[in-house]
């Protein structure tokens, strides 16, 4: 789960890391009673919006800024609030669709001397968090990654004993600091890995980190991810969500307890169990074609759900074909095939449809599907699936017959 950086700054704020004090506008508000608040005239007014590259993004009304603008007066700090909130930003990780500003984040700028980046995430291939740091702050770090991979200094946490300050040493070494400054990240450092850990996060981010004119640090933007599994036991956490950011089919997924992500491509997919449908979603690559969506119903996935997983894939305009491929456990095939039936129905679904059934009442799946009427291609295989859908959607044909 994403946050807002407003909601970032203030968690990093209750674990004790320094941050410029801020205060959220939403649309609705009184724009100028919340300006008078600030003491200075000059504000820096930041688009609240779950993508990053904000500063480097444009409105489409082509207010000729970005996402981050640093007014020099309160007037015009009202101008860029109000050209802001409602307007769709477009930014390197939102697409051409950008996406609508519902609120701004108003922070005093800060005069600084240097910047960098930090950041604590999960290195899935090591089972091992990472900290990482590197005197590039400020910049697109993937950039710098790639570029000059010998700035970015990372060090692996051992999950039984933690981050240890001989370790928050160690990283600090690789860079020129003073003794008082280096005591000073390092406990920042520190603050920051129990606030990864007492928060089930996946990813805390400060991009970037300065030292401001009086030699201290201060975190002046952050982004913080956590882990879907653990929201149960941070009930404060999951309130952080903002649904308005979040895909709608994929909101509507999860009321049904379906795991849904929407991908760029036009070949639907619906699977029971994720490595199954990462390695569909593989093939389909691999024949020429381009995945919509990654969708697992779940080993226990009863018929209502099946048949809101498919309306819920249908409302891709993109989609040129749908690709079922279950192993039938818990789940039977014969209930996949009911679902389908029913959202087939309900949809007027014409598009190409290629179904691989194995596994628990396939013979009975099979047959709902050969007399429901419906087009319907059947594969032998997950292999044969990929490839006859890919080559059916590359074709833009539909299904003639039962085969």
């Amino acid at each position: 789960m994403n946050i807002h950086e407003y909601q970032a700054q203030n968690l990093l704020k209750e674990f004790k890391v320094p941050v410029p004090s801020g205060v959220l506008v939403v649309g609705g508000d009184d724009y100028q009673a919340v300006l008078g608040a600030f003491h200075l005239d000059k504000i820096c007014v930041k688009a609240q919006i779950h993508a990053g590259g904000r500063g480097a993004g444009h409105f489409k009304n082509n207010f000729g800024y970005g996402g981050v603008k640093i007014a020099s007066s309160k007037k015009e700090a009202l101008d860029v609030i109000r050209s802001m909130i409602g307007n769709t930003l477009v930014t390197k990780q939102t697409g051409n669709g950008g996406k609508v500003v519902h609120k701004v984040y108003l922070v005093e700028p800060v005069k600084f001397s240097r910047e960098y980046y930090v950041a604590i995430l999960i290195d899935r291939n090591l089972r091992r968090p990472v900290l990482m740091l590197s005197t590039e702050g400020g910049v697109d770090i993937e950039a710098i990654a790639d570029r000059s991979p010998e700035k970015l200094h990372k060090i692996i946490i051992e999950p039984s004993s933690g981050l240890t300050i001989s370790q928050t040493k160690e990283l600090i070494s690789k860079i020129r600091l003073t003794m008082e400054q280096a005591q000073e990240l390092s406990d920042l450092l520190l603050k920051l890995y129990a606030l990864f850990i007492a928060k089930d996060c996946s990813l805390i981010e400060i991009n970037p980190l300065v030292l401001d004119k009086s030699g201290h640090f201060l975190a002046i933007d952050s982004k913080i991810n956590f882990d879907d599994n653990a929201l149960p036991r941070h009930p404060d956490i999951a309130k952080l969500r903002d649904i308005e950011e979040e895909n709608p089919n994929e909101v509507e997924a999860l009321q049904y307890n379906l795991n849904y992500i929407a991908l760029d491509g036009n070949i639907a997919c619906l699977v029971n169990g994720a490595g199954l449908a990462m390695a569909t979603m593989d093939l389909i690559q691999y024949h020429g074609g381009q995945p919509a969506n990654f969708l697992d119903i779940g080993g226990g996935a009863n018929e209502e759900q099946i048949t809101r997983a498919f309306r819920i894939i249908l409302k891709n305009p993109n989609i040129r074909g749908i690709v079922v491929n279950i192993f039938g456990g818990i789940v039977k095939c014969d209930a996949v095939a009911q679902g389908i039936v029913n959202a087939a129905q309900a949809t007027s679904l014409s598009l190409p449809m290629v179904v691989r059934f194995e596994g628990t009442n396939v013979g009975e799946g099979k047959e709902v599907l050969k007399s429901s009427g419906l087009r319907i291609t059947f594969a032998n295989g997950l292999d044969d699936a990929a490839n006859k859908i890919v080559g059916l959607c590359c074709k833009k044909t539909s299904l003639k017959s039962n085969k």
